[in-house]
């Protein structure tokens, strides 16, 4: 199962767009409040019923652990920080895009790999900061912000499920 994690103030178009193109592409992806309420309120005044609580997940079949913008305030829950240190340690996929990358810098789980950030989080990505759109780099996936939502989903879905499928979903949704 992947893992897409929201917190009050996530930002929108990068949440759901990405959940969106996932779901056309058959991946399976649960969608996480770390609010411990299943209503989750975006930065621009939508509000999101997540799948599940983080409390109420085992994450013992993780596959992709998935960080929407908006998402510095995800570094201060430690149990996710845990999560997220574990499934690096052992080569599991992470993706972030917009600010959240700067929780992944803030962590170490940039260390050694390149990735790109939202304009002003540059700093907490050190030395991994190498600008682009939308940075693969090892096992981490990075995009730059909103603007880029739909790439990034295409690109997750490539790495989910293969460039055959993102073409089918790429050409259904007219992009």
């Amino acid at each position: 199962m992947n893992y897409l994690f929201l917190d009050n103030g996530f930002e929108e178009i990068e949440a759901v767009t990405t959940i969106d193109l996932l779901r056309r592409a058959g991946v399976e992806l649960t969608t996480v409040s770390m609010t411990g309420n299943l209503q989750v309120n975006g930065a621009h005044g939508i509000t999101v019923k997540a799948d599940a609580l983080f409390a109420d997940i085992a994450f013992a079949d993780t596959g992709m652990l998935i960080l929407p913008g908006g998402g510095v305030m995800l570094g201060d829950h430690e149990e996710l920080c845990n999560l997220l240190r574990t499934h690096n340690d052992a080569g599991g996929m992470i993706a972030a895009i917009c600010a959240a990358p700067a929780v992944l810098g803030k962590l170490g789980i940039l260390e050694g790999k390149q990735a790109t950030c939202y304009p002003g989080f540059e700093e907490a990505l050190g030395e991994s900061y190498v600008g682009g759109l939308v940075v693969e780099s090892k096992n981490v996936i990075t995009a730059k912000g909103p603007g880029l939502s739909s790439d990034f989903a295409f690109c997750l879905i490539e790495k989910l499920k293969g460039a055959e499928v993102a073409d089918e979903v790429y050409d259904a949704a007219q992009y």
